[in-house]
């Protein structure tokens, strides 16, 4: 069983299917040649997650029926996985949907019709001129992470052949309007906040110090600031994809199917012809678009506004996801965990983070109407967090802590404050908070040494806490004061917002000695 097999006239449909594996319901080769002549969506970034989630949801529109263009893959940055995953595969991949119970589901992904290296030394780069030329091209989009937006002053200055990825996409943005001042859509659908302005001011970057080179007219840089030609939307995405995993691969090969091996480039970019991914999966888009758009909502894909795809992003980092985590990585690095799954197992850091959820952050939870916060904290307890195949590690979500803790609990603090809420009510927010100042000692729960994961605050805050030791519950706390009073780690000053105390109170509790981790966090878990 080979992926190319499904081109070739090789297949064996029945074979594929008695086994799980679910094959494309539409003509692979008529949406192919529709989309050549006719292209109407470009992706920059052939990595991973665009295999197991944009491309997977295009794949579930093409199976409705109801479309027939597929998507054409741009790689920016590491032009050896064109080569090495698109090219031998006939641009075919594996989708394998890793579900919390143990069990996995297999979809082969048809809907990438062609692999390209974008840049000017490769002869691709004159088909990405033409695509961009076509007046039947409605969006480009990005997986590139938000380093791939980046810019500097050495790659503005070289003018109309500029290295990094949004230079390229100006380049290809100024032939769409040398072609009649095209219409066109620039969504990123990368991982971070406000992700369309990081687009915008990356590609505006570059176009303003073209004109002012004289390399380009004015007239290319209002062409790009007018929203009736071109629009920068916000997206959330949410769904994890972790490198190919070694249990998935065993798998595949006892079902007979052979492209299951690893791929390593030399830019270190780790994947396989299989793509492994979590089940659960959120795509939410603002829906701005100038020149009309692929129905990736047939795939579940959900149109908003801006505000709402901002009232989402805020659901997911300050109440239902983020916050959780950050409470489990404190925790499990002190009690030893290496891994965020095997924490769930834990009766104590299960029930810690769905009270965490549910009891103190819901109540100022910003609900953005189009996804309901308690399913999707319920999916992040009950499905996504305990899956097995998930390798994450609390030792990774520890990493720049203190960038993320005014964020993911000072924001909830400041509404407790802004609403009039008792603060009497918080207790695991506290808790995780007096947490913080037991993880910067480096000490875990059995008195064995770890190591804080790196933090570009670690060596000044480690420095407050220094005077403490585990063990000495009658020692001088008064360092304390000078940590948790500090806005710019937790957003708020702890002291002034009435929480001072009791995180101080928590934080004796916690350094009493060895096992009083969790001594402490049992009692106030099983008490709330």
């Amino acid at each position: 069983m080979k992926l190319k097999d499904i081109l070739t006239g090789h297949l064996n449909a029945a074979e594929w299917e008695s086994k799980g594996y679910q094959l494309p319901k539409y003509d692979i080769q008529a949406v192919r040649r529709k989309t050549f002549a006719e292209p109407t969506w470009v992706h920059f970034g052939g990595g991973n997650i665009f295999r197991a989630f944009p491309a997977a949801i295009l794949n579930d529109a093409l199976n409705t029926g109801q479309y027939d263009r597929g998507v054409i893959v741009a790689e920016t940055f590491d032009f050896e996985v064109v080569d090495k995953a698109y090219t031998p595969y006939d641009n075919l991949s594996l989708l394998v949907s890793l579900q919390s119970t143990g069990t996995i589901e297999k979809k082969v992904i048809a809907s990438v019709t062609e692999a390209l290296k974008a840049d000017p030394q490769f002869a691709d780069w004159q088909r990405l001129v033409d695509i961009f030329r076509n007046p039947s091209l409605q969006m480009i989009s990005f997986t590139i992470t938000e380093k791939g937006y980046t810019y500097n002053d050495a790659d503005l200055a070289r003018g109309l052949k500029p290295v990094f990825a949004m230079g390229k996409v100006c380049a290809l943005l100024y032939e769409r309007w040398q072609a009649g001042e095209l219409p066109l859509t620039v969504q990123s659908m990368d991982n971070c906040s406000h992700n369309g302005d990081k687009v915008k001011a990356g590609v505006m970057a570059y176009a303003e110090r073209w004109v002012k080179d004289g390399l380009v007219p004015d007239a290319f840089l209002l062409y790009l600031k007018d929203e009736t030609k071109i629009t920068f939307p916000w997206s959330m995405i949410d769904k994890i994809t972790p490198r190919p995993h070694e249990r998935v691969k065993e798998l595949l090969a006892q079902d007979g199917f052979e492209d299951n091996n690893y791929i390593e480039t030399e830019k270190h970019t780790f994947t396989a012809p299989f793509v492994n991914a979590e089940e659960v999966q959120y795509l939410v888009i603002e829906d701005n678009y100038t020149n009309g758009r692929p129905p990736l909502h047939l795939g579940g894909a959900l149109y908003t506004t801006r505000e709402t795809v901002d009232k989402v992003e805020t659901m997911k980092v300050t109440t239902c996801l983020n916050p959780l985590h950050t409470a489990m990585s404190i925790y499990g690095c002190m009690l030893g965990y290496t891994l965020i799954s095997a924490e769930m197992a834990d009766a104590d850091l299960r029930s810690f983070v769905q009270k965490l959820g549910y009891i103190e952050a819901m109540p100022v939870v910003t609900d953005p109407g189009v996804l309901n916060p308690y399913e999707f904290i319920g999916a992040v307890i009950n499905r996504r967090l305990p899956n097995p195949f998930m390798p994450d590690a609390p030792q990774r979500i520890a990493m720049d802590t203190s960038q993320k803790l005014p964020i993911r609990f000072g924001e909830t603090i400041k509404k407790y404050i802004s609403r009039g809420l008792d603060m009497q009510n918080l207790v695991l927010i506290p808790l995780t908070l007096a947490g913080y100042a037991r993880y910067l000692k480096g000490i875990k729960d059995d008195g064995t040494p770890f190591e804080p994961s790196p933090d570009p605050m670690l060596a000044e805050l480690q420095a407050i806490v220094a005077p403490l030791q585990v063990g000495q519950p009658e020692q001088d706390y008064s360092c304390l004061r000078q940590l948790y009073s500090r806005a710019d780690v937790f957003g708020v000053d702890l002291y002034q917002a009435g929480l001072g105390d009791q995180i101080e109170d928590m934080v004796r509790q916690l350094f009493a000695g060895h096992g009083a981790v969790r001594a402490t966090l049992h009692k106030y878990v099983e008490a709330r």
